[in-house]
């Protein structure tokens, strides 16, 4: 196993997880789908769901742009070489994994399934336990104060 400092992760946790909330969600409404709205209240969430689609893809590529310039890895199983606070970084120090968890609730609502956005917790809690705190772990390590005073500004998740 890596020393936490040079590596905050063994896997690629975060996006294992994703893809598995959203295999169990198609799984679950093939199995046991669950009721939806009326068509009225339907084709409101349908264009809900669009925005939340567009806002998820535009804070996923804010935040991979972001990285980008400040020469850091987007991979979750390679460690940081810099501290990415500007962008949307800074109102949630987690905007990758925030985009993937509206993503999930924004493809729900466009779908139909409720299965996705009742799984969108469970995956962002999965995620924030395998990952993220192992991830602010090593940030800590590896910024100290710079981590922890920019962690007392800015929220985990919103």
């Amino acid at each position: 196993m890596t020393d936490i400092r040079d590596s905050p992760n063994t896997l690629p946790w975060p996006p294992v997880i994703i893809v598995a909330a959203v295999a169990l969600a198609i799984l679950a409404h093939w199995l046991m789908p669950l009721p939806w709205l009326p068509m009225q209240l339907a084709e409101f969430f349908f264009a809900i769901g669009w925005l939340v689609v567009a806002g998820a893809i535009a804070i996923d590529i804010a935040a991979m742009r972001a990285m980008s310039r400040a020469r850091t890895t987007i991979m979750p199983h390679r460690g940081s070489d810099h501290l990415v606070t500007g962008g949307p970084f800074a109102f949630t120090r987690n905007p990758l994994y925030l985009g993937n968890t509206m993503l999930m609730v924004g493809v729900g609502l466009i779908s139909g399934i409720l299965w996705f956005i009742l799984l969108a917790p469970v995956a962002a809690f999965a995620t924030q336990k395998l990952a993220i705190e192992r991830e602010e772990r090593h940030l800590e390590l590896r910024f100290g104060k710079k981590f922890r005073d920019y962690s007392k500004k800015v929220r985990r998740w919103i």
